[in-house]
């Protein structure tokens, strides 16, 4: 029985989903990310020809996930062997995959090329070199992006700013290297060079980073043109777009706020250098799904010192949300099945790692805690999930979907033995 003063997330009774299927617990809601899908029809793929969009992989990904971005027309981003694996054996459409990476292994790349990946976005010589070399061997045609660093970073943390040129990822545009890329890609029987991938960073709610990006990689663009007679069929913009994830951050921008004067940009910026509008491709992850998911804990011991703090610790914390800790990223929790009480108290909420850092929430406003109350995290549906970790030896949680106001499991909660499952003794220990 569902009560109405619990707190209810996508039609269904958190408290009760807790009872059910224990925490800590994933809980994403299938509905609001059916929703966001439609927005990126209406707002982006309908309304701009020669246009696609590539959902994020490594927001959330699951074999469900990837059912779901295929049935709503997208494409998928990954970025690893795993998730490219994942959607192999979803049966996502190959051709609607683009493969991400600064660091791509050898088996890797066999794998893409082998099940036949749309898109691979060589970031460096070394992956361009290997990546030809296999290619040849199986006497295949890949298509590629360059990635570029364009030398404009996003205003966000700086750990996940990367479009400046002091960067991990892509070939920068100093001493002529763009230059050197195309003309090796283009020399090269076994690639086929489709245009140029950026990505200024994650979590922005501002577009001039976007806008100023495009007009260095359009000049690129032309000058290639103009000295290889390279014309590039397509540019990927990244995603990066922002969400609103407690009273402190900027509201959740519609998607309109990004594309549309990055359309305009673009358009504009063609036809000042004289060159045709290539396919504009778009790739958002937690702009999907960060909304779409929350996480349930109990609530255990409870330390209240004098005239300083009180914690509440909970059942989680770092190994299965690592934000907070990595980038102090903030949160906001509700006490579940208090949802009806007014938040008089304050209070902090304590990972139960062996950590001092494993703190989720500081100063929370709550009804009167107490152990055994259930914590519902808000907006955790995009790199929890999937940044989830064993430390401490805790086991990972269940994820649950909920669809039409109905759970259903998509990933078991793992168990202790599943912790050692693939240890071994060796024989002079035994």
């Amino acid at each position: 029985m569902t009560n109405p003063s619990n707190f209810h997330f996508a039609g269904c009774d958190t408290v009760e989903l807790a009872k059910q299927f224990g925490t800590p617990l994933y809980v994403v809601s299938e509905d609001i990310i059916n929703v966001k899908c439609q927005q990126i029809r209406e707002l982006f793929l309908n309304k701009y020809p020669n246009t696609k969009v590539a959902y994020a992989s490594k927001a959330f990904l699951t074999l469900a996930m990837c059912k779901i971005i295929d049935r709503e027309g997208l494409g998928l981003d990954v970025v690893s062997g795993g998730e490219l694996y994942t959607a192999i054996n979803a049966d996502f459409p190959m051709e609607k995959v683009m493969f991400h990476g600064n660091n791509k292994s050898y088996e890797e790349l066999v794998l893409a090329v082998d099940n036949n990946v749309g898109r691979i976005i060589v970031d460096n010589f070394f992956e361009l070199d290997m990546l030809a070399s296999i290619a040849k061997d199986r006497d295949k045609i890949v298509s590629i992006l360059f990635r570029v660093a364009p030398g404009i970073g996003g205003k966000t943390h700086e750990y996940i700013s990367t479009g400046q040129t002091d960067s991990k990822f892509g070939i920068c545009l100093e001493g002529n290297m763009v230059q050197m890329a195309v003309k090796q890609a283009v020399a090269s029987p076994n690639i086929d060079l489709k245009g140029f991938h950026f990505h200024v960073g994650s979590q922005l709610f501002d577009i001039h980073g976007y806008l100023s990006s495009i007009q260095v990689v359009l000049r690129i663009m032309r000058e290639l043109k103009s000295t290889l007679g390279f014309v590039a069929e397509e540019l990927n913009i990244g995603g990066g777009f922002g969400i609103n994830y407690t009273d402190g951050d900027e509201e959740t921008k519609p998607l309109s706020f990004f594309v549309d004067p990055i359309m305009a940009n673009i358009k504009t910026g063609c036809e000042i250098v004289g060159i045709d509008m290539p396919t504009i491709i778009i790739e958002p992850g937690r702009w999907v799904v960060g909304e779409a998911g929350i996480t349930l804990y109990t609530v255990g011991a409870i330390k209240e010192i004098p005239e300083v703090r009180t914690y509440a610790s909970i059942d989680g914390g770092f190994p299965d949300n690592p934000r907070p800790a990595l980038y102090k990223s903030k949160y906001h929790g509700i006490l579940a099945n208090k949802a009806d009480k007014v938040a008089d108290k304050t209070v902090t909420i304590a990972g139960k790692c062996c950590e001092t850092g494993d703190i989720l929430i500081w100063d929370l406003q709550v009804p009167q805690i107490e152990s055994g109350d259930t914590l519902a995290v808000l907006k955790t549906g995009a790199y929890n999930y999937s940044m989830a970790s064993n430390y401490n030896r805790l086991p990972r949680p269940a994820v649950v979907l909920l669809s039409g106001g109905k759970p259903q499991v998509i990933v078991e909660r793992e168990c202790y033995q599943d912790l050692i499952a693939r240890e071994i003794i060796p024989s002079s220990l035994r």
